[in-house]
């Protein structure tokens, strides 16, 4: 139980930093000041939301490994 909390713990830091650092760079030109903030902000928005997914993913595959030997055990 500790293990799949450290882990959680874990992803969330790594994907805020995944997300500031990678993501917040993103950024278009060539439409016009207010096209181009809004294509930006639905791009970073569509990428968070599939790291969130992956995440709730791997969390559920390692949940279900985890409590899968506690209950064989």
């Amino acid at each position: 139980m500790y293990v799949f909390i450290g882990i959680m713990w874990l992803l969330i830091l790594a994907g805020g930093g995944i997300l500031v650092v990678a993501v917040s760079k993103i950024s278009i030109s060539g439409y016009g000041n207010e096209i181009d903030f809004l294509f930006a902000s639905v791009i970073k928005a569509v990428i968070a939301i599939l790291f969130v997914i992956v995440w709730i993913v791997i969390l559920n595959k390692l949940k279900n490994r985890i409590f899968q030997k506690q209950i064989t055990s």
